[in-house]
């Protein structure tokens, strides 16, 4: 139970923080598009791509339901899973002109940019990070060897 409810603690922070980053790319284009009102529906729709969002990630990126999986294919079965889910949000709430396919172009162009982005931040960090922790336990191999 304790593991359950750490997990849901971890979603719960990870719907908070996509949430967010989903209201300034939002604000970001009403700033571009010259848009003075925020819609109600788009509040809901991307508190709900928010929820749908971190759960297909976190069934995606954690050991969760998927045990051993490369992060190339996790990345991949993400897009398959989110993409998809994004568009039906983003038809239901008339997030852009769905009847030209220019849009939707545009839109799944946005999607592979961001994912690409933040591909390549999660890739920076993690390395940046192994390399602290492999300086670390060079530094506790050297100390023990020491003793």
């Amino acid at each position: 139970m304790k593991i359950f409810l750490q997990r849901v603690i971890e979603w719960k922070a990870g719907v908070c923080v996509m949430y967010t980053a989903s209201m300034v790319i939002y604000l970001f284009f009403c700033l571009v598009f010259d848009h003075q009102e925020v819609s109600t529906t788009m509040l809901w729709a991307l508190l709900l791509a928010s929820v749908l969002g971190t759960l297909i990630q976190a069934v995606c990126f954690s050991d969760w339901i998927i045990k051993n999986m490369r992060y190339t294919w996790r990345s991949l079965l993400f897009c398959v899973l989110f993409l998809p889910t994004l568009a039906v949000l983003g038809w239901k709430a008339q997030w852009f002109p769905t009847e030209n396919w220019e849009s939707w172009a545009l839109f799944a162009g946005i999607f592979f940019a961001i994912f690409f982005v933040m591909t390549i931040g999660f890739d920076i960090y993690f390395r940046l990070t192994g390399r602290k922790y492999d300086g670390l336990l060079g530094q506790y191999r050297r100390q023990k060897e020491e003793e």
